[in-house]
């Protein structure tokens, strides 16, 4: 299995962002799932990166060449897959991995776990999408979104693609039981409203 990792090119302020990318990372080794990932060296994405190599698993980076010239390119990865855009970037990790999973991050985590959940809710793929709520990170952002649902712009089927813990074992678990179950009418729904 080849899981997608989005998350931060810095730590956050809290010791606990770091924690929980190294132990993804070991957990990630350890039951043998292929890191596919932005293919830096820095910040949290680094540090998932640095636990996968360190308990023997396998990384493959997915990096615009851009930011190869920037020298935050990991020298130490199993592969290195070049594209010349951040579009492409996200294409080309869809393309390849078996599932996503979001750690805290900004405004380019944000966009990686939207596209791929946007994705899911167009069917274009039919992958989990999970989402590692360190320190309930991501308790603000689903508050938002069941605003979207009880406002009338996102359906209640779409807003439960989203998988969510914070606990590691727990995300693996539900990626791995997951079960593309979800309502293909709901363009229909939007004409007859």
């Amino acid at each position: 299995m080849k899981i997608s990792v989005f998350c931060g090119s810095r730590f956050g302020n809290d010791a606990a962002y770091a924690q929980d990318a190294a132990l993804l990372g070991q957990k990630m080794a350890q039951r043998n799932i292929t890191l596919v990932y932005g293919g830096g060296s820095v910040g949290l994405m680094g540090i998932v990166a640095d636990e996968v190599i360190k308990n023997g698993g396998k990384v493959i980076g997915v990096l615009p060449r851009f930011f190869n010239m920037k020298e935050v390119g990991h020298a130490g990865i199993s592969e290195m897959i070049f594209v010349d855009s951040m579009s492409e970037r996200k294409m080309k990790m869809a393309e390849i991995s078996d599932a996503f999973i979001a750690l805290p991050g900004g405004y380019g985590t944000l966009d990686e776990l939207f596209e791929m959940a946007v994705f899911s809710q167009l069917h274009l793929h039919e992958k989990p999408v999970g989402l590692l709520d360190t320190k309930h990170f991501y308790q603000h952002l689903f508050l938002q979104l069941n605003t979207m649902v009880q406002e009338g712009f996102l359906f209640k089927e779409h807003y439960n693609m989203l998988l969510c813990s914070n606990d590691i074992d727990e995300l693996l678990k539900q990626i791995k039981n997951f079960d593309y179950q979800q309502n293909t009418k709901w363009i229909k729904k939007i004409k007859n409203k």
